[in-house]
């Protein structure tokens, strides 16, 4: 049986053949639980020689000699330094035996070598006690040493890959038990139990913990992952905790509208789950309209969707608001953010404001005329020429924003397009994903032959490929790494500009990492958290919360041949976009498989675009002409001179990864509602105050509560107003009314 792969957790491609252990109330055994204490470990004899790579390694990997924090660090620690994790194990040999001769191995006397010394407490070591002198761990480094603390003779086997027994948990209660097994497959076809060697960690400790002996146990209802690491191999096993003798019942009327609701809700039902009811008609119009072009609905078109009783309207609704203007500039302004658009008046790097104007334009047009997604990124990865002419070679300005870094944009394009963090690959293989040195550098060269060059105009940069610059070298042995895929082949790209070859690798149906990745990048617009979270972080330890969902929203949008508006038609028509904040209590805890709409505070531009297209006054720009909502600028407000804007978290475009926009509630924003000058000035400019005037008291109020909430005051609202306000009421009580509703979490947030 082998490893699960890296598609096979992301993509959560679930076999009904996978070994399931259902784990009851009751505690396991005693013998059960002595599974863990089974050592892998030689046994002591005299004729067994110690190999370094296979039973030596291990010791060093399992007690984190070789971890990032210890002396796997890039410099190490304490003037001793081994590779992360082991990757490079002739050269710990070597650190190991010919630096400090005498001292860190002692042949004429084992056990006064401070390899063991050090690991047993003996004398001060910055890492403390790792292990007593009567563990296996110590009895393998002394045998070991005793033996000449020789290295390998011949080539040994490699790890090949692990397994981890059994490949799912469910646990029915907490406080639970049970432990893992880890079995390491060898490349001359031997297998090894490893469990005594292995790292443990979990997703969410919450649900399940698991101990550094890899037993696992149950805490709150939940799915999560847990996971085992030997060498540089790590498998996930997925760990359910469903509520102890729980009476649970689907409700009738929570049925499927799409495929995104089955995977939703076949979820849920695993957890014992029940989904939130649906949002009323005025929530949905103010989460679609929100979600969807950034603005809240006018007082008019509340009124007639609230009083139309077409059963369908909610999907007309999704129908007119994706074919709005502004849908494009909710989307250029989203993946501006993500290519660190970026404008100023140095025109040094390439990106002036002339520049940053036209790239903005050219992506708002990609939008407006729904490019596919596919399209839409091989056209920047591909890009050559003026960057005032051909805007979309603004990509290779933008993105290293300065000095043009071929290992800085070849992380940036993995993470951009395919959700993929390769940076830990550049001084040593990846240590919580499959990603090698040879994959890091082998990627890198389809970008070592980008030049840019300054043109006649000192703003204008042109992009072009040079075929004859080198492939990246390798850190480790300065060999060059000719292109390849991340993961994947090496492509024919001799005489030819590689780059052709990765826009349409990294595009193909079949590399469905794309597909994936823009499919959960949608999502979370929607629902305020990806599938995967953050949504530029796929790794084999970062698993999706469902993985059948997450696979079904990228078959999807391939199956839409990349037409983003089509995916989120699905989405924002499917029950599960439409169900209530409100929770019950089977999912008052659940943050992570949306049974009910998560209370999220909107982006920074959506809350500004809000306040004016309510007030019905414009945004005024220190630094640009015009009226534009803040949805059309093209840098962000720290540029604009806009403090509500750097208030509020909007991405300052100075890193590509998408959490770069803060969504988190401060103080100082409450402050700025309350005192600045955003709100106020705007209440006292609005014009919709002249007119709120003109009407009854009952029609304004409720004018106020419709535009603002998309819902009439309550009766205990009017009984409030009725009681401070003046008879009849004069504007400054309809002023207040309006600043109060500007300050509350139901205008400022999405529910």
């Amino acid at each position: 049986m082998c490893p699960r792969t890296l598609t096979q957790l992301v993509l959560g491609a679930l076999s009904c053949t996978a070994p399931l252990l259902h784990v009851a109330a009751a505690a396991p055994s005693p013998q059960a639980l002595a599974v863990v204490s089974k050592s892998p470990l030689p046994p002591s004899e005299p004729d067994r020689e110690v190999s370094f790579r296979h039973d030596v390694m291990p010791v060093f990997f399992r007690a984190a000699c070789n971890s990032g924090g210890c002396h796997g660090a890039a410099a190490g620690k304490d003037g001793f330094r081994l590779s992360l994790f082991g990757y490079d194990a002739a050269g710990d040999y070597f650190r190991l035996t010919q630096q400090m001769l005498g001292r860190r191995v002692n042949l004429a006397a084992p056990e006064e070598s401070l390899l063991l010394l050090k690991a047993t407490g003996a004398v001060p070591h910055t890492g403390g006690t790792l292990f007593k002198e009567n563990s296996d761990h110590y009895r393998v480094l002394l045998d070991w040493v005793k033996q000449g603390a020789r290295d390998d003779q011949e080539k040994v086997s490699e790890v090949t890959g692990i397994r981890v027994e059994p490949e799912r948990m469910v646990f029915e209660g907490t406080r639970q038990k049970q432990p893992l097994k880890v079995v390491a497959s060898y490349s001359d076809g031997t297998t090894r139990d490893m469990t005594a060697l292995a790292l443990f960690l979990s997703n969410n400790k919450t649900t399940a913990d698991i101990s550094e002996d890899g037993v696992v146990s149950s805490g709150r209802r939940g799915a999560t992952d847990v996971f085992a690491r030997f060498n540089r191999f790590t498998v996930g096993v997925e760990v359910t905790v469903l509520p102890k003798g729980d009476a649970f019942r689907w409700p009738e009327d929570a049925r499927p509208r799409n495929s995104l609701d089955e995977a939703v809700f076949n979820k849920l039902r695993s957890l014992r789950i029940e989904p939130s009811a649906l949002c009323s008609d005025g929530d949905f119009l103010r989460r679609a309209s929100l979600d969807l072009i950034g603005l809240p609905p006018t007082e008019e078109e509340t009124r007639a969707f609230l009083a139309d009783t077409d059963p369908a309207k909610r999907e007309r609704l999704a129908d007119r608001l994706l074919e709005r203007p502004e849908y494009a500039e909710v989307w250029a302004s989203r993946w501006a953010d993500w290519v660190k658009l970026l404008g100023d008046t140095f025109s040094g790097n390439g990106t002036d404001n002339k520049n940053a104007v036209g790239y903005h334009q050219w992506i708002v047009e990609q939008f407006a005329k729904n490019t596919p997604l596919d399209q839409f990124m091989r056209a920047q990865i591909l890009s050559r020429g003026s960057t005032v002419a051909q805007p979309e070679t603004n990509f290779y300005t933008m993105i290293p924003a300065g000095r043009y870094d071929p290992k800085n944009m070849a992380q940036n394009v993995a993470q951009l397009a395919m959700g993929i963090r390769i940076q830990c690959a550049e001084c040593h293989n990846h240590p919580f994903d499959r990603w090698t040195q040879d994959d890091y550098y082998g990627f890198v060269s389809f970008f070592t032959g980008v030049q840019r060059k300054k043109g006649s105009e000192t703003r204008e940069f042109f992009i072009y490929y040079d075929r004859s610059q080198k492939p990246a070298l390798h850190q480790l042995d300065q060999r060059p790494m000719p292109p390849k895929f991340l993961g994947g082949a090496m492509p024919d790209v001799e005489g030819k500009d590689p780059r052709s070859a990765l826009a349409q690798w990294i595009t193909s149906p079949e590399n469905t990492l794309f597909a994936n990745s823009m499919a959960n990048r949608i999502w979370a617009h929607f629902f305020g958290r990806g599938v995967v979270e953050p949504v530029d972080d796929l790794r084999i330890t970062n698993p999706p919360s469902n993985p059948q969902l997450f696979a079904e929203l990228g078959r999807r949008l391939l199956a839409h041949r990349f037409d983003q508006k089509k995916l989120i038609r699905e989405i924002v028509t499917s029950r599960t976009y439409q169900l209530s904040s409100t929770v019950n209590a089977s999912n008052t805890q659940d943050d992570r498989q949306f049974s009910h709409a998560m209370v999220r505070r909107l982006p920074a531009v959506t809350a500004l675009d809000a306040v004016a297209a309510v007030t019905e006054v414009d945004v005024v720009w220190k630094s640009q002409p015009g009226r534009y909502r803040a949805a059309q600028m093209y840098n962000p407000g720290v540029r604009n001179g806009s403090y509500f804007l750097t208030c509020f978290g909007q991405s300052e475009r100075t890193s590509i990864d998408a959490g770069s926009d803060s969504r988190e509630a401060s103080l100082s924003q409450t402050l700025h509602l309350i005192n600045g000058d955003t709100v106020r000035e705007k209440i006292r400019a609005s014009p919709v105050m002249r007119r709120i005037a003109e009407q009854a008291p009952d029609r304004a109020l409720e004018s106020l509560y419709l535009r603002a909430l998309c819902r009439p005051p309550s009766p205990g609202e009017i009984e409030v107003f009725n009681r401070v306000s003046q008879a009849p009421p004069a504007r400054a009580d309809y002023e207040r009314v309006w600043w109060a509703l500007f300050n509350s979490t139901e205008f400022l947030f999405q529910h």
